[in-house]
Formats: structure tokens, C-alpha cells, sequence
């Protein structure tokens, strides 16, 4: 991936909203408002709603899901979405002829609605460092979400909506107690790039090659380091997966071509896989047995996840891949590349994906199934999020829309919420939506 270097935190993105055509008409405009939030992350936020929040209530009388102004702007929605569709340039690393790859993909049905928008809030703003890595959000429950804004990995709680800081990376860390025979560091102004959260762990890798762990109901963290020197180190992708003896293993992806493994538990390092391009995202079945290795390459690779030995190679992609989600199966991997597609194999036979999806305008930086494998989410790098129904063969989709960069998709383990940050100076929020559910049994009590 594109390595850029920066000193300070700040965004990578442009502000949609703020330039000149898209100012509000200034004999509209409310003096006292403020849309912007001022909050200390050492203390719980307040709970109450403030003015830029949505409610499904809301949203319902006709309200803009993330609170835009539209009737106070110089243009209407749909125009806007038409000028973003037509001026928007999809970031490519390999200049190929694309032309057959639309007649490769699926066309879907997009009028579906399997997730019902909840809220939206503005309390917590998710934020991005590098824009071609987008893992910075997850669910751990659909009341408890986890992700970045600034220097802070921040906790929302959907149920009392209030936000918490649960880590300042700005401010030096270190482990709460040295472990025998292992080696950490002292880090500050850690840039977190990526991250992830599983059962009571939480792992977030830095723009200069950093690995941070700590364990959320304890203070401080468990363990860090820097795990290479080189000046190209990113940490592109973290993974926290069971092998296959169901021993919980940490996966580090880095841009120094090397994909790292460590025990969950101790932290000691296990092993180190090297490959001939920089990894992007890797991701483990299942059942722990396979590792799909992403990276700058056209061409995806399957490798036995206990050795790193290559055993298979996924070739149709057209660009880079940063983005693979494996179906609760096992059978099934999806992976997204900078070729605007998404693309479904199927593990027993390689020889061609099974089939391409396509999004609207942007590279497939995240994808995610839901546990119960009914539903995969796709997210493009800005303002479109595609989830499709697997049991229609991919072929029913839902197109949530928005505006703003993406910096995280993720599903609640229960599959009843789907969780979007998006990275904006303006619009900056988290959106949930809860899963539609049909309950024809209640048609009968009336």
C-alpha cells in the first residue's frame, strides 16, 4: 500500500461541505448553533440528545439520517449526489483495461431493506489516518461500540448513548507489568490504523508499525511494541482468530511485506510469514486451517494459516486488495480490491470466483458477514455501504446512502445491528441501523 508520512494526526480526506458551492445561505444560518461538539474524553459524555443527533422518529418526519441541512443549502440532495457520482475519482495503484470486468458482475435487485436506520450520532466521530485502510470500527455487542477519533479509541454505548475514552494513544503507554522473557516498548502519538476487538481483547496497529493490546475491563494495557524499525511499516490489518486447536492467536499484517503471529494470552511471538508484496489485510477461516493474504498484488493468496505455506492463488482482480471476509461456512471468502469489486470464492475450487460484485464509485475497502452468514456488508471508501442477502445468491441488496468517508463497518455478534463510521470534519458520527424483523405472527392478534 501507499505509505505517507505524517507528523501529526489529521484527516486525509477533503470536507465535502466545505467548500464554497455547498455553503449554507448565509440569511438562513443560525448564529448560535454549533455543530461541532467540544467534549473532555476523560468523562463520560452527557446522554441527553443534542440538536445534531437523529432518531429513527426523527428521521421518519423527514429528517436527513446525519443531520444535513438540506433545505438550507444552495442545492438539493439528489443534485449533490449526482455531482459526487460524476466528480468522484476511485484511487488506483494499477491502471488496467476495466472495461469487461462490468460484464462480470451480479446486478442486483438494490431496492431491499434488510437493516432499518435507528440513529445517528454525532457525540462520537469516527476518524481515519490512511485512506486506503478502513478496519476502525467494531461491535461487541449491539450496545457497545468501538472505535477511533483522533488519539482516542472511544466506546459508545447505543443503549445509554453515551461515549467513552477507553484509550488515549497521544499520551505515553506502556504495559501495567512486565512479562518474563518478553520484550515491549514505550509508545506515544501512536497513529492507530487499524484495529479489532474480539471477546474481552482489544488490538490496534500503528502508522509506524506498532501493536498495541489491552484487555477492556483493565487499566492501561497489556502489551506494546513496535515490531520493525523500517520507515514502510505501516500495520495494514490485525486479526484475532482461534487456530485450528482452538488456541487464541493475534495476526499483524504490515507493510514490510511480513505478516506476524502471537499468542493471545502471553504475547510471545509465534511465528513470521514473509511474502513478496506488502500485506494489506489478511483474514483465517473459520475452523482456523486456512490464511488469506491481501496485499499489492493483483493476485490473493490462500496459505495454511499454522505454517504460512502458499497454497492456492485467487486471480481476476484487476488492482490491490485491502479488504476479505470469510462466510461462517468456511467455504466461502469474499475479497475487495481497488477495482471497484468485490469478489466471492469458493475454497474447494480456485480455479475462477463464483461471482463479482460491484459498487457504485469507490475501491471495496471493507466487507463483514453477519455470524449467521445471511447477510455480507461491503463498504465502499466514501458514502455508499452495499449489504447483500447470501441466501438470494447475492442478488438482493440493500444500498444504504450517505455522505462522508467510511471509516468502519460491523455487524453485532447477534446480527441484529450494523454500526457505519463515517470520518468527516462536519458530518463525523456513527450511524446504527437495527435488522428488519417480520413478525407475521402479530397480523393474527388483530
Amino acid at each position: 500500500m501507499d505509505h505517507f508520512l505524517t507528523n501529526d494526526l489529521e484527516y486525509v480526506v477533503n470536507d465535502p461541505f466545505e467548500d464554497d458551492f455547498f455553503s449554507e445561505d448565509e440569511s438562513q444560518r443560525n448564529d448560535d448553533s454549533d455543530d461541532v461538539i467540544d467534549s473532555d474524553f476523560e468523562d463520560d459524555y452527557e446522554s441527553s440528545k443534542p440538536k445534531t443527533d437523529t432518531s429513527a422518529l426523527e428521521a421518519r418526519k423527514g429528517k436527513d439520517i446525519q443531520g444535513i441541512p438540506w433545505e438550507r443549502l444552495n442545492f438539493t440532495r439528489d443534485k449533490y449526489r449526482e455531482t459526487r457520482l460524476k466528480q468522484y475519482k476511485n484511487y488506483e495503484n494499477l491502471s488496467r483495461p476495466r472495461l469487461e470486468l462490468q460484464k462480470e458482475c451480479l446486478e442486483a435487485d438494490k431496492g431491499q431493506a434488510f437493516y432499518d436506520f435507528e440513529f445517528n450520532t454525532r457525540l462520537v466521530k469516527s476518524t481515519i489516518v490512511h485512506f486506503q485502510l478502513r478496519n476502525l470500527l467494531w461491535a461487541t455487542s449491539k450496545h457497545d461500540v468501538y472505535l477511533m477519533q483522533n488519539y482516542s479509541v472511544m466506546h459508545w454505548s447505543s443503549l445509554l448513548r453515551r461515549g467513552k475514552e477507553v484509550l488515549n494513544v497521544a499520551k505515553p503507554i506502556a504495559p501495567i507489568r512486565q512479562r518474563p522473557g518478553l520484550l515491549s516498548d514505550s509508545l506515544s502519538r501512536v497513529q492507530i490504523s487499524t484495529m479489532t476487538v474480539k471477546d474481552n481483547l482489544m488490538v490496534a496497529g500503528g502508522f509506524q508499525g506498532e501493536l498495541i493490546c489491552k484487555y477492556l475491563d483493565q487499566p492501561g494495557v497489556a502489551f506494546c511494541k513496535k515490531m520493525t524499525t523500517g520507515e514502510n511499516a505501516i500495520t495494514n490489518a490485525v486479526d484475532v482468530y482461534l487456530n485450528h486447536n482452538g488456541a487464541m492467536r493475534i495476526m499483524v499484517a504490515n507493510n514490510d511485506a511480513q505478516v506476524r503471529v502471537f499468542d493471545a494470552e502471553t504475547f510471545a511471538s509465534l511465528n513470521c510469514f514473509s511474502f513478496n508484496w506488502s500485506v494489506n489485510n489478511t483474514s483465517v477461516s473459520p475452523d482456523g486451517k486456512l490464511l488469506a493474504v491481501l496485499g499489492d498484488s493483483a493476485e490473493c493468496l490462500i496459505a495454511d494459516a499454522n505454517s504460512g505455506k502458499v497454497t492456492g492463488s485467487l486471480k481476476g482482480h484487476l488492482d490491490y486488495s485491502f479488504a476479505s471476509a470469510w462466510h461462517p461456512d468456511g467455504q466461502i471468502l469474499a475479497t475487495g480490491n481497488q477495482d471497484t469489486t468485490c469478489r466471492l470464492w469458493d475454497v474447494r475450487n480456485l480455479s475462477q470466483s463464483l461471482a463479482v460484485l460491484k459498487g457504485n464509485m469507490g475501491a471495496i475497502r471493507a466487507l463483514k458477514f453477519t455470524s449467521d452468514g445471511k447477510f455480507l456488508a461491503m463498504a465502499e471508501p466514501a458514502d455508499f455501504v452495499h449489504v447483500f442477502d447470501t441466501q438470494s445468491d447475492y442478488l438482493k441488496c440493500q444500498e444504504i446512502d450517505l455522505f462522508g468517508e467510511i471509516a468502519g463497518i460491523s455487524f453485532s455478534p447477534d446480527t441484529e445491528a450494523l454500526f457505519v463510521g463515517v470520518a468527516d470534519r462536519t458530518y463525523g458520527s456513527l450511524l446504527e441501523f437495527n435488522r428488519r424483523r417480520y413478525n407475521f405472527y402479530l397480523d393474527s392478534i388483530f
